[in-house]
């Protein structure tokens, strides 16, 4: 699981600061008017609200999108989507597992762009339940390193329902159950260690080591999905060494 993570979080910080920003944000504020039409419009009573609007400012996202996004979808100002979530099961490349989640008001747009993606770039459609059986549902909070150990990370989250602590050379990864998540994301603002994003995320139990030409081809295909405007975020199951990791750059 380790190379995924790694891999994802040094594409996020690449994101931030390259043409992809603007996506970014897009998806970002779409997070936020989701969470909102959910559980309503107050962060103190709706913790997903407020994981959403932290993991948007701490991208930096301006207050004024963010403020926008809230009242849209809190119904007090006009203009918010129907935005509804669907799960699309795939493969890719040497049969890694990929579960790609969007949240999209059009569900034959978001279907014809998934299944694009994947024809293009050797991937395929796969049945309902074919994949997700490989995946679990947990909590995951990041926590990037400056002046923060892993014995400071694990003491503050022991007591809190983290299951493992991972490195993942430039921040930790702290794992728990989803519905320990807002106890972790406290325990860390208690004992005074910054966080960069506390959300649901899924977790493969099974993964694929992949070569530096496998590599090559899951993380183009997994870009090419979150080109897609309706995609939120793509899960796999591949593991790539630090080598690879390099090598791939």
């Amino acid at each position: 699981m380790s190379g995924h993570s790694k891999w994802a979080t040094t594409k996020h910080k690449k994101a931030v600061i390259d043409a992809k920003r603007g996506k970014m944000f897009a998806k970002l504020i779409k997070n936020v008017e989701v969470a909102a039409r959910t559980g309503g419009g107050d962060p103190a009573g709706n913790p997903t609200l407020y994981d959403a609007i932290q993991k948007a400012k701490k991208n930096s996202v301006p207050n004024d999108n963010i403020d926008r996004a809230v009242k849209r979808g809190s119904g007090l100002e006009a203009g918010g989507a129907d935005y509804q979530t669907i799960m699309y099961e795939g493969y890719g490349p040497n049969g890694v597992a990929l579960l790609i989640e969007c949240l999209t008001d059009n569900r034959n747009r978001a279907a014809t762009e998934v299944r694009t993606a994947l024809t293009r770039n050797g991937g395929s459609f796969a049945d309902a339940g074919s994949v997700s059986y490989m995946f679990s549902r947990k909590g995951v909070v990041i926590v990037p390193k400056a002046g923060t150990t892993e014995d400071d990370v694990m003491m503050a989250v022991l007591d809190a329902g983290a299951e493992e602590v991972n490195d993942l050379d430039e921040a930790f990864e702290v794992v728990s159950e989803p519905t320990d998540l807002i106890a972790v994301r406290t325990a860390l603002q208690e004992a005074g260690i910054e966080y960069e994003s506390a959300e649901s995320s899924l977790i493969p139990s099974v993964n694929v080591p992949l070569d530096e030409e496998g590599a090559r081809k899951i993380f183009k295909l997994i870009d090419v999905l979150e080109d897609c405007d309706d995609v939120q975020n793509v899960y796999a199951n591949f593991d790539v060494s630090d080598e690879i990791m390099a090598a791939v750059g």
